[in-house]
């Protein structure tokens, strides 16, 4: 559960064509956001009978000063043969404008078992990303080939959806698990939703900052780099909007699956970048 832990042009081109690039820029919003988690599908022998917990989700910077992110997960869950469990993960993330430097640090406590992962990466280009971990223990390493970090991700499938992409594929280092891992992602974007469509949306999602937005349904499979057909290590679904903010979330572990439903949303001001 810690890996967990984003179509005008046609219409537009010509107002577009007369624009400057900042101007056409993604403009990812800093907002912070709360879901409430509940089970939604458990399969296998040792299944998830209940579960229950919430997001804390607190996004802020733009493209000019840097991103960061402050993540936080609790879940609850119950089975008749571990009884019940909880798992809390707590994240934090700095990302530069140009999505050259990534620093992570992450805690986790699952009762039984603590962990602290904390380091910082940088992306060489083509030359691939340097990490220096300082913990669990101290070390340096490096990944081979191109890999974003996960602000540049979510810049980048935005601008597919917006381009009337359906997939996109991109490696990913995200600082996840022991932070020695990069994934191979593919995300399945759906087709675009016009602003004001939709129904069942929550409270927080018909707030004027979200209203007058389009929005995918984006399907983000993550998986162990390698050759042939994979299994995803885990899947992620949502409403991307274009600002990234995301609703109706499904974390999907393969056992078992979790629900995020917004309960609150706080879209906060925005800085005059222009980058």
């Amino acid at each position: 559960m810690k890996a967990v832990s984003i179509a005008l042009a046609a219409l537009l081109g010509p107002v577009l064509a007369s624009r400057s690039a900042a101007e056409d820029a993604v403009r990812l919003a800093p907002h912070r956001a709360v879901y409430d988690l509940s089970l939604a599908k458990s399969t296998g022998s040792r299944s998830v009978e209940s579960a229950r917990g919430r997001i804390a989700f607190d996004f802020t910077g733009d493209a000019c000063a840097g991103y960061a992110l402050k993540y936080r997960q609790v879940t609850i869950m119950e089975s008749a043969e571990t009884g019940e469990r909880t798992s809390d993960l707590r994240t934090a993330t700095i990302e530069d404008g140009e999505g050259k430097a990534f620093q992570f640090k992450t805690d986790s406590d699952s009762g039984s078992k603590k962990e602290a992962v904390e380091g910082q990466a940088e992306r060489r280009g083509d030359a691939g990303i340097a990490v220096r971990l300082k913990q669990p223990k101290r070390d340096s390493f490096t990944f081979d080939g191109e890999a974003v970090f996960p602000t540049a991700h979510m810049r980048r499938l935005v601008e597919a959806a917006r381009a009337g992409q359906t997939t996109l594929t991109v490696k990913v280092f995200d600082g996840s698990e022991d932070g020695r891992k990069i994934y191979d992602t593919l995300a399945v974007i759906g087709r675009r939703i016009e602003p004001g469509h939709g129904n069942a949306l929550e409270a927080a999602a018909h707030q004027e900052g979200l209203a007058k937005l389009a929005r995918w349904p984006v399907t983000l499979s993550y998986f162990t780099p390698g050759e042939g057909e994979r299994t995803p290590v885990y899947v992620l679904s949502f409403d991307m909007y274009e600002n990234g903010v995301s609703r109706a979330l499904l974390l999907d572990y393969g056992d078992f699956a979790l629900k995020g439903e917004m309960q609150k949303l706080d879209l906060l001001p925005e800085s005059a970048c222009r980058r």
